[in-house]
């Protein structure tokens, strides 16, 4: 497959430092917390000496099938995708709500739902063509959409059994073993989580022989929409445009990006944290603080976008708490 991305330039840190130590000078900018700290990491993502919010986000929201949800790993139904999916083409769904109130637009990626992967318990979810043709759309959906004048990315993700696969994904490429990496997903009870821990387990023992092969991993037992995902994310690092992180399956993708385009983190911000075990692991993996701790498992991109209006709130404080007395009106002279 032999996916290349480009190499990924790191956000301007010495406008990050400027803030941090203009901030730390005087007691109200100290009084901001870590608001100030989040105010600071959008200047270095913007390459401006003061932040500003931002205007343009865009929520790409990427669904996908998977065969695994026939095992029954879910609380919801296999055909509960394809209703959610309707629901946000029609402008429903709660990324919409989120994204109303955030100011976002939204994009909806569902090319993937006809055609179910394979069920990584007993099969490779995809070929290694398709793994790789999945992670090119992703690169060209950013550049799409940074070309577009987007200047915040915010991945979304939608499918019954992605908490299942990225258990399997982070079980195998951290070596964890599956019973610490799967969660309760959509609120399984305990039953299910024995099926979905089985699913796991037997998917990682497909691939133990290529856990340092991350695209075959990838195609083995991720799917499409996954592999989509990480050309979003390592694409517009890439393209120095920042990625707003939300719950478990988007956070794995970032992992993976990372993996396959070192640099990629420096251009990542989290959201908000789910009780997912790998979400976590791999948020403190990648050197991230979430914004908010909400527990949420919605997924679509909607636990990013509740963080939207923090984030932009402390791009907000820090450009006032820091930004210049004007210079007085000259008098005139009445002499």
């Amino acid at each position: 497959m032999a996916v290349q991305f480009p190499p990924v330039d790191s956000p301007e840190e010495s406008r990050r430092l400027a803030v941090i130590q203009a901030l730390d000078a005087e007691v109200a900018g100290r009084a901001l917390g870590r608001m100030g700290a989040i105010g600071a990491w959008v200047a270095s993502v913007q390459g401006e000496a003061l932040p500003h919010p931002f205007t343009r986000a865009r929520a790409v929201v990427v669904a996908g099938s998977h065969g695994v949800a026939a095992r029954g790993v879910s609380a919801w139904t296999a055909d509960a995708t394809h209703r959610q999916a309707e629901e946000i083409a029609a402008g429903g769904g709660p990324v919409h709500a989120a994204a109303r109130l955030s100011g976002a637009s939204i994009r909806l990626v569902d090319g993937f739902l006809a055609t179910p992967t394979g069920s990584i318990d007993v099969e490779p979810a995809m070929t290694l063509e398709a793994c790789a043709s999945a992670l090119q759309l992703g690169a060209q959906i950013a550049d799409q959409e940074i070309d577009a004048g987007t200047d915040l990315i915010v991945p979304g993700d939608l499918g019954v059994g992605n908490t299942t696969v990225a258990a399997a994904l982070y079980g195998t490429l951290t070596r964890t073993e599956p019973v610490l990496a799967v969660g309760r997903g959509s609120g399984v009870n305990d039953h299910v989580w024995k099926v979905k821990t089985a699913a796991v387990r037997d998917a990682m023992f497909r691939v133990r022989g290529h856990r340092d092969d991350v695209e075959c991993v990838l195609a083995e037992i991720s799917g499409p929409d996954f592999a989509c995902l990480v050309g979003l994310i390592a694409q517009s690092a890439v393209r120095r445009t920042p990625v707003l992180v939300d719950g478990a399956y988007v956070t794995v993708a970032a992992y993976v990006a990372e993996r396959l385009a070192p640099g990629t983190k420096r251009w990542l911000i989290a959201g908000q944290l789910s009780p997912e075990p790998c979400h976590l692991a791999l948020v403190q993996a990648l050197e991230l603080t979430p914004v908010l701790a909400l527990d949420m498992t919605t997924g679509q991109g909607a636990g990013a976008l509740a963080a939207l209006p923090t984030i932009n709130l402390a791009a907000e404080l820090v450009a006032d708490q820091l930004e210049p007395e004007p210079e007085p009106e000259p008098q005139p002279d009445l002499s």
